[in-house]
Formats: C-alpha cells, structure tokens, sequence
C-alpha cells in the first residue's frame, strides 16, 4: 500500500517562538578548527586545564591529591555534588564582603553557566508574560534563553565606552515603572563580554536597594578570576536574598570542555533551582575534574597559567595599537580578552574593515578572533582573546599584515 501523505507541519506545530529563534552564534560556526588554527575567540584558556601534574586516571597511582577515577561509570552520578560545592565555597570565602561563610546549601551546579541562565527563567520567569532585563552589550545567551522560553526582553544599554558602566538612572527609572512587575530577572555581566569591564559594586547594591521592585538580580562573573584580587561578589548572596552570582569553570581554569558552571544565592532560591533540574545534571567524570581542580594542586596550575594570561595581555595592550589601523580599545582590562576597534583609511572606527581584517585572519591566516562590530557601542570592534606568547605573536604579526595588505588596496 502506499504510504499516506501525513498531517504533520512543523511551522503549526512547533512554537512560534522557536520557529523564529535566532540561536547564540560563535565564530567556529563559520570557521571550522582543523588542528591548526590559532583560536582567539571563544575566551578559552590557551595554557589548558588547571590539573595538577600527577592527576590521573588510573586509580591506582600514588599521588597527594586523589586520582580521578573514571570507573564507576555504569552508575548515575551524585546529584547532589556536596563536596563539590563545598570546594567551591571554600574558593569564593574570602570574608572580604561579608563575615558569613557560604554552604553548600548556597550552590547549585550545573552544565556550564548557561544551565542556570535558563534555570533561572524557567523558575521565575512565566512564559508570554513576564520579561528580563539585560544591558547589552552583553553575553548573547540571555537574549537566547529568554526567546526559548518565551519570555520578554528589556534592554537598557550599559553607558558608552570606554567604561561601560551600568546605566543606573535609567535602570532605576524602569523599575519603578508600571512595566516593573513583569520584570523578574536582571542579568548583569561582570566582567562585562564583549567589553572586559568589571560593574561596580555601589552600583549593583543600588539596583539591589532598590525600594519596591521583587525580582532577581543575577551576576555573572565567568572571568572574575582575571579580575584584580577580591573582585568576586559570589559571598555577597549572604547578604542580599533576591543577589544570584554565577560563575564557571571553562575560562581561568581551562576546563571548558567538562561544562561545570555554579550559582551562588541564597538557600531558598538554590532549593528552587536544584528541585526543577534534571536528576543527575552533572555527570562524575566532570565532578571528578571540577574537584581535582579547585584542590590545591590545580588552584596553583590555575594561578600559575592565570600570570601567564595576564602578562600576554598586558603585552597586547602595549603593543596592538602600534599597529597601524588599530584604534582605541573600548572597555576594561578585566578579563582574558581585549576589546579594539579597527579603523578604516580615514582613521574612523569601520565595521567594513573589521569584518575584512576578521575574515581573512581566519580564512587565510589560520587566525580565528571575534567580530563584534554588531554590538551596542561596540563600532568597528573585534574581540581577541589572550593566547599563549606564541599564538600573540603570530596575532600581532598577521593582523598587522592584513591591515597593511587592506590599506594598499585602497
């Protein structure tokens, strides 16, 4: 018999929302790694992960620190990673921002930062009728996340460059307004990305004092490490019911591939998030890592490729703008990347010419970086992300022959 014509249409029966989805974009979507490229970015760590020379796999090698054991693995993983969590908390109390010391019962843990970002919506946020606030330019996944969940966006743009600070008349404006109620989230990055800027800490407890608005400040602090000493905010949640800080493992400690990312809060709103995740989000194998690093031997690998980034960076920031075409760099230094604009021939900030110097460093150079031309008060910009001092000068050298290349041609 012949197969009958089916019923089935994907435009009626998906959502709407989905249907017109504009998914989160990285570079490697248009330049694929083949093993040589150097990769500047995605703000990875270029010195790799933070584990300690004798971490292992083999349970039976004799080390201070236990080995990973990677068998076990016919069973589900811990879902509550309690010791996990407590490794973390023993990272973020510094006592610097308040006298209380975190628990584990201030955490939850999941895949990489973005797990809670959507957590977080789907805990607060009702789908076709509540929104969020961001302050672009920002990190793309909370637009992502919101039009996945159906959930409305606010923007308020952060003040213009070179500091990027939050906008605080403007915010507090909005959430005294009659569109408050529906604004239940404020994402704030911090370190900014793109722009490397750290928000200040008077300004968010402004944002956090403000006197009628009930919703949720959430703070993500994935490059807080490259921030000066004390920067980290995530003790700060024992102080402010309503503060969530998350941070991750993919950037200072070069564990991106294990996807681990945490969300510092308060008790009640962990217990909210750890209650509608999946049962055992967080596989052993990444536990396992998570804990082998945040032990003293990865926290001294960490810090020991956390100089080497910082040295790099300071080398770009002294030596890019020699190179001609370069402009000013937008934004702060608190973070594994700089923010620089590319000039065309009249010396203006051109998105044209950025997105040429983009392309052909990755099509012909092998260079991949990030054209971030598009965003808020970000013209003629690219995003580099600090190497190792080799990949730095082979970006300093080939950018400078592009631009060189780009000019005589005009």
């Amino acid at each position: 018999m012949p197969r009958k014509e089916s019923p089935f249409d994907l435009q009626t029966c998906a959502r709407l929302n989905i249907l017109q989805l504009e998914p989160y974009r990285c570079a490697r979507d248009d330049y694929k790694d083949d093993g040589t490229n150097i990769l500047l970015d995605a703000n990875e760590n270029a010195y790799g992960p933070s584990l300690a020379p004798n971490s292992s796999s083999n349970p039976s090698n004799p080390s201070e620190e236990p080995s990973i054991d990677f068998l076990g693995l016919n069973r589900y993983p811990d879902p509550h990673q309690h010791n996990l969590k407590q490794l973390l908390c023993n990272l973020r109390n510094t006592h610097i921002h308040t006298s209380k010391t975190l628990t584990p019962a201030n955490l939850f843990v999941g895949v990489g930062s973005d797990e809670a970002i959507d957590a977080l919506l789907r805990c607060f946020c009702v789908p076709g009728q509540d929104s969020i606030l961001v302050c672009p330019p920002t990190y793309g996944m909370y637009s992502v996340s919101a039009q996945v969940n159906d959930v409305g966006l606010v923007k308020i743009p952060l003040l213009p460059a070179p500091d990027f600070a939050l906008d605080i008349p403007a915010i507090i404006s909005t959430l005294s307004s009659s569109e408050a109620a529906s604004i239940k989230l404020i994402y704030i990055c911090s370190p900014g990305n793109p722009t490397g800027s750290l928000i200040g800490k008077e300004d968010l407890r402004q944002v956090l004092e403000h006197p009628s608005w009930n919703g949720v400040v959430v703070l993500d602090e994935a490059y807080i490490d490259f921030a000066p000493e004390g920067s980290s905010l995530a003790e700060w949640v024992l102080e402010w019911p309503n503060l969530v800080v998350m941070q991750t493992l993919s950037k200072a400690f070069g564990l991106a591939g294990i996807r681990l990312g945490a969300a510092f809060t308060s008790p009640a709103i962990a217990s909210l998030l750890n209650n509608l995740k999946a049962p055992y989000n967080v596989s052993s194998p990444t536990t396992a890592i998570a804990c082998q690093a945040l032990q003293e031997g990865g926290l001294s690998v960490m810090r020991k490729n956390r100089e080497s980034i910082l040295a790099q960076r300071n080398r770009l920031w002294k030596e890019l703008p020699k190179v001609k075409g370069v402009g000013r760099f937008r934004g702060g230094t608190a973070s594994n990347f700089l923010l620089v604009e590319i000039l065309d021939i009249a010396g203006q900030p051109d998105n044209l010419t950025a997105l040429k110097v983009y392309q052909i460093l990755a099509t012909d150079k092998g260079v991949v970086v990030r054209f971030r031309g598009k965003e808020q008060g970000c013209l003629g910009c690219l995003r580099i992300t600090v190497g190792t001092e080799k990949e730095i000068t082979r970006f300093l050298n080939e950018i400078q022959g592009v631009l060189e290349h780009i000019y005589e041609r005009k």
